[in-house]
């Protein structure tokens, strides 16, 4: 089949990054075995590290600026917060390797770059930091239940582990959600079809910077919204050499499906020249299934 367009530079679909750096890290069965020896203990005392977490990060006077608690704290805003704090660490506690857990890491990524309900930017530096601190506490919540010596050493080698996972997976979701809304002026990205409850809303303003063009728009596009690459394109690979290394290189490159279109104002992409076609203020990008 001829391809009109190709798409390169996309970020990791999150599942794949998820498996890939489980297995960067060597996460076995070893690890879960020994993370599990300290889950009972972790888990007695869970409700207390959910108190006593944002309890902290209202007295730090960076995070409580962060959450709009430098005088009081929004009761409602708390619950909410402790809610979320504690389906994470239940899903945590129970070693959740899933596909949808690590979707659901980068889309917590991307509510901490300010795509939450409430718009709240917390830099990333505060998630790695939280990360950390949850290690530590781990690792007091141990010593405190006189864990053997070497059960709190394994357990806390996996912990570690599988929490920096966790953080790259979350950091993934933040980086697509700043490179959103970087840029000079938005062009407006129209879904129609299956790819609206997907996505959640018809359209999303995706901003780029001056010279920009179609591909610039749809790579920033389909970061953010990776289930609807996964509905509106196929990815195929192709064999790159780089300069005089010995090792050929294969890299992804995305094609619309079969009926899929992609339309620049109104007309179909290819004719405006493709994804090297400029894109201006005001530009609009529509997306439309077979059929339509």
């Amino acid at each position: 089949m001829e391809v009109e367009w190709e798409l390169t530079g996309l970020a990791p679909e999150p599942g794949e990054e998820w498996r890939r750096m489980l297995r960067f890290v060597g996460w076995r069965e070893d690890d879960k075995m020994a993370a599990a020896r300290s889950v009972e203990v972790l888990f007695r005392r869970g409700p207390e590290l959910v108190v006593e977490t944002y309890e902290y990060l209202r007295q730090v006077p960076e995070t409580a600026a962060i959450l709009g608690w430098e005088t009081r704290v929004d009761e409602a805003h708390l619950e909410e917060r402790r809610r979320f704090f504690t389906i994470w660490l239940a899903r945590t506690l129970g070693l959740d390797t899933s596909e949808e857990f690590a979707h659901y890491l980068f889309r917590a990524g991307k509510y901490h770059a300010g795509h939450g309900p409430r718009r709240i930017h917390t830099p990333p530096e505060y998630v790695t930091g939280s990360v950390g601190l949850v290690l530590a506490a781990f690792a007091r919540e141990m010593a405190e239940a006189s864990l053997p010596a070497d059960v709190i050493a394994g357990a806390l080698a996996a912990w570690n582990k599988y929490l920096s996972v966790q953080l790259n997976q979350m950091l993934l979701g933040y980086r697509v959600a700043r490179a959103l809304e970087e840029g000079a002026f938005p062009v407006r990205c129209t879904v129609f079809g299956r790819l609206r409850p997907l996505l959640g809303a018809p359209e999303a303003e995706v901003y780029v910077e001056r010279g920009a063009s179609a591909a610039d728009v749809l790579r920033k596009f389909f970061n953010y919204y990776p289930q609807a690459r996964a509905e509106a394109l196929d990815r195929l690979w192709h064999a790159e050499e780089k300069g005089r290394s010995l090792w050929t290189e294969v890299v992804p490159v995305y094609v619309p499906r079969r009926g899929w279109r992609v339309l620049l104002n109104g007309r179909d992409l290819p004719y405006m020249g493709g994804l090297s076609a400029p894109v201006q203020a005001g530009d609009e990008i529509s997306i439309f299934p077979p059929g339509r």
